[in-house]
């Protein structure tokens, strides 16, 4: 009892140790690993959305620069035409302003010429706007100081938003403006075109901050401030992260136009830029913890596993050391089964010798005549008879526990079967099994060894015995030549046992194996006759079902020309 809770302390804490040297050597290297790949690739995947929104916004804002471009290099040609025109400035701007809306639909919406004092001295559009007075306009100002300018969004006099284009002129020695009106709403589609994911919508930002666009209620006015000091003078886009006042976090992306101060503003919500980016960190996670799952399941089994098999290990190498143990027993009550049938054989020879001589002394004239003389001859006919089968019991048991007689020899199988049903023919009757032989005649003699012959009969026939031994049974055992392996003896031993489960029966040729009762089987009867089969050459088979009973084949193989030779030899002898 004191060993037993020695070995279950011995076996719990060596489960202890296995289970954290299994957390120890899984969890580090797989958080480790996860860890750096999980940073490494949000790192990777936050600069490739990066440089996609970057790009896109890019590719916007040049969209953008070449329409404003574009429409500039316009106005500067009709500029250029203008100080060469010989026509009247009113049929000049009516004529190019249809060649304009021709070829640039919905993107002119008037054009006019001013003075040096401000006055618009000649119109064409859908306003009535001659000799409008611009010379306090902040545009007009800058306008005069520049060779061509790109107002910022305001209403006017017109009362709604709109973006000029003026380019300066010398008509008749002074100075003048030829301007344009750009559609706002045709520029401010080239701005709400630009549409990524569920919650991106781009602006544009003058250089005080001020909205150029159409407003949208889902702008902050706060950020829109802070996004002034944003600039990239070398066309780079910038990419920022902001966050409002009820915590929403937002991807800014910035860039400013080439021919004049605005800047596109693109934003996107952080959730949804990342969305595809969050469902990966999901599913990571959920592998994680799947793995994290996995390695403590591991954890906690394998240890016992591992544990199990030590112990079973160890029960086996008790088993075994019990069972080396036994089979020395045995080997040594067979050399004192050997040693005794030797010392017995002696006295019952003498017995027999003296018998015969009693016997022959009967046969004195002077005895003839004695009364019980019948009664005499019977008693030591019995004596004679007695001792020659104590004499053949002897031999038997000599020749079946003599080691040295492995020497091959030719046999014939049916005789060594019946030498083995004889010596087992007591235990069977005791055990009330009726042993039958149905032996085929002139069997082919096989050269092996006599004794292992013996030994293998005797342990399948003793197993047969030993498995009705509570029930009673029939035991037949038949030989032939076979009909499945040719050139090979079939031995078959069939009994009306109990039979063999079916999930016992590729384990009952293994080394102590064994379904007795402690102390009365080793298990290696069959380990044996299996050893013993091959070493002759043959093969062994078993076939059985449970309550109905077992079939042992054993099939020796043998050559027809030794069979030939041996009766070419006792022709010789006879002759």
């Amino acid at each position: 009892m004191e060993i037993s809770t020695e070995r279950n302390v011995f076996y719990q804490e060596l489960s202890r140790k296995i289970r954290i040297l299994i957390l120890i050597i899984s969890f580090f290297p797989f958080t480790l690993t996860t860890g750096i790949l999980f940073y490494r690739f949000n790192l990777t995947y936050t600069e490739k959305i990066q440089a996609h929104i970057s790009e896109l916004v890019q590719k916007h804002t040049q969209n953008i620069d070449t329409f404003l471009s574009e429409k500039l290099g316009n106005i500067r040609y009709l500029a250029y035409q203008l100080e060469y025109n010989t026509q009247s400035p009113e049929l000049f701007l009516k004529k190019n302003l249809e060649l304009l809306e021709s070829e640039y639909p919905d993107s002119f919406t008037d054009i006019g010429i001013i003075n040096e004092q401000g006055i618009q001295i000649a119109y064409e559009g859908p306003f009535n706007l001659i000799n409008a007075d611009y010379k306090n306009a902040d545009w007009f100002q800058k306008a005069m100081e520049k060779p061509f300018y790109i107002s910022d969004v305001f209403a006017g006099l017109r009362g709604h938003p709109h973006f000029i284009i003026a380019v300066k002129v010398n008509l008749g020695g002074t100075g003048h403006i030829l301007r344009a009106t750009i559609n706002f709403a045709r520029f401010n589609s080239l701005v709400e075109n630009i549409q990524i994911g569920k919650t991106g919508i781009a602006y544009i930002l003058n250089g005080k901050g001020q909205l150029q666009t159409k407003a949208d209620i889902r702008i902050n006015p706060s950020i829109i401030a802070s996004l002034v000091d944003y600039k990239n003078p070398d066309s780079r886009t910038l990419i920022t992260e902001k966050q409002d006042s009820a915590g929403n976090r937002y991807l800014y992306a910035i860039s400013t136009l080439t021919n004049i101060d605005w800047s596109v503003v693109f934003r996107q919500d952080v959730r949804d830029a990342f969305s595809d980016f969050r469902k990966t960190q999901m599913l990571t996670l959920i592998l994680l913890v799947a793995g994290c799952i996995a390695v403590i399941s591991v954890a906690f089994t394998l240890p016992r596993y591992i544990v199990k098999l030590i112990s079973s290990a160890e029960k086996k190498s008790e088993a075994m050391n019990r069972q080396v143990i036994e089979s020395g027993k045995l080997a040594s009550i067979g050399e004192l089964a050997a040693g005794i049938a030797h010392e017995i054989n002696n006295p019952v020879a003498i017995m027999v010798e003296e018998a015969g001589w009693i016997e022959d002394l009967l046969e004195d004239e002077t005895l003839k005549t004695t009364e019980n003389l019948f009664e005499f001859k019977r008693a030591l006919k019995q004596i004679n008879t007695q001792g020659k089968r104590c004499k053949e019991i002897t031999h038997k048991l000599l020749s079946f526990a003599r080691k040295t007689d492995s020497i091959i020899n030719d046999v014939e199988v049916n005789d060594a079967i019946r030498e083995m049903v004889s010596l087992t023919a007591q235990m069977a009757r005791y055990n009330n099994v009726s042993i039958e032989t149905k032996l085929e005649e002139s069997l082919p003699f096989v050269r092996i060894s006599p004794s292992e012959l013996q030994q293998v009969m005797l342990n399948l026939i003793n197993n047969a015995i030993d498995a009705m031994e509570k029930t009673g049974g029939s035991l037949t055992i038949e030989t032939r030549k076979s009909s499945v392996e040719k050139h090979h003896i079939e031995i078959s031993i069939n009994d009306t046992g109990p039979g063999i489960p079916k999930e016992n029966l590729d384990r009952i040729f293994n080394p102590f194996f064994t379904t007795k009762a402690v102390g009365k089987g080793t298990g290696l009867g069959l380990s044996i006759c299996y050893g013993l089969v091959q070493k002759m050459g043959g093969k062994i088979e078993v076939v059985s079902q449970v309550d109905i009973g077992t079939r042992f084949r054993i099939f020796i193989p043998f050559q027809d020309s030794l069979t030939e030779n041996i009766k070419k030899e006792s022709k010789t002898a006879i002759l």
